[in-house]
């Protein structure tokens, strides 16, 4: 049992393009639904490859409807971690603050401006989304105001996946194209971890 759940997982972990490609088009009779399902899953599971689900998504379904899929999928997965984390994981933050008093700096500042931190850090490509999911939910920020910000959020980082998905080969040819994405997603990187020293994520 656990070996076939291990074996699954590294499958998932080390999948590219031309795989979920693949997979998508063999589960193509269920519609949207593997689009969805995909970075649904990466809310629990982190370290599988957004950014090849987003991009797989694009070349599969086209560029609008495999934004909006993975957008869909995306900020589902983390309203349900989300909720999980503020129904279960009520005592859990104040022991995180007790255990790692750095880390208050960051409630405080969740806490005290709500949208923004949460909007500015959701549209950064590498910041850890599972981390921030839980740290919201175990934070006093209205559901409400979650929801806003993740769906404003990731809808911006998950657009510029998008785009680089929808027509990877035309990047080869156009090598603007490349450096203007790249520039685009060190610039995110950089931002995101400039947040994250800042604040001790």
């Amino acid at each position: 049992m656990w070996q076939w759940l291990h074996d699954m997982i590294s499958l998932l972990k080390h999948l590219d393009m031309k795989q979920v490609e693949s997979l998508l088009e063999q589960y193509s009779n269920l519609g949207p639904l593997p689009g969805i399902l995909l970075p649904l899953v990466e809310a629990f599971l982190p370290f599988l490859p957004l950014i090849v689900f987003v991009m797989a998504n694009a070349a599969a379904y086209g560029l609008w409807l495999g934004f909006l899929y993975s957008w869909i999928g995306v900020c589902a997965g983390s309203c349900i971690v989300f909720w999980l984390a503020r129904k279960f994981g009520g005592r859990f933050g104040m022991y995180i603050q007790k255990r790692m008093p750095s880390s208050q700096r960051f409630f405080h500042w969740m806490e005290e401006k709500g949208f923004t931190p949460l909007f500015i850090l959701y549209c950064f490509p590498f910041t850890p989304s599972s981390l921030i999911n839980i740290a919201a939910g175990i934070s006093t920020v209205p559901f409400r105001t979650f929801v806003i910000a993740v769906m404003s959020g990731k809808a911006v980082v998950i657009f510029l996946m998008a785009f680089i998905g929808h027509d990877w080969q035309g990047f080869i040819h156009q090598p603007w194209r490349i450096a203007v994405a790249v520039l685009a997603l060190v610039l995110l990187w950089f931002g995101g971890k400039k947040l994250e020293s800042r604040y001790h994520l």
